[in-house]
């Protein structure tokens, strides 16, 4: 196999876009692993999430027309109801 002779400037500047390649990646990984970076990317992740549930419960409660969907306001009002009840009822034996 015949190796190819690389000059001493070629050498140097193979190690110059190394260190750039490397110090770039370095710079990626800390601003990856930054407490501030993880807990924004952790903040719109919840955002995210919590978005998504609104809207899945706004297209229960609305028509596609725009209208409310009756049946199932008055279902979630009574579960709220329900829920609201059993807790002050849970409170009052608490109290005993």
């Amino acid at each position: 196999m015949a190796e190819t002779i690389r000059t001493k400037a070629e050498i140097e500047a193979d190690i110059a876009a190394a260190r750039e390649r490397l110090a770039h990646e370095v710079t990626n990984l800390i601003n990856q692993v930054h407490p501030r970076a993880v807990t924004h990317r952790a903040v719109a992740d919840v955002r995210d999430r919590a978005s998504r549930r609104v809207y899945a419960v706004r297209d229960q409660l609305v028509e596609p027309d725009g209208s409310l969907n009756t049946r199932h306001a008055a279902l979630l009002g009574a579960a709220v109801a329900g829920s609201v009840a059993f807790l002050a009822v849970v409170r009052s034996i608490v109290r005993r």
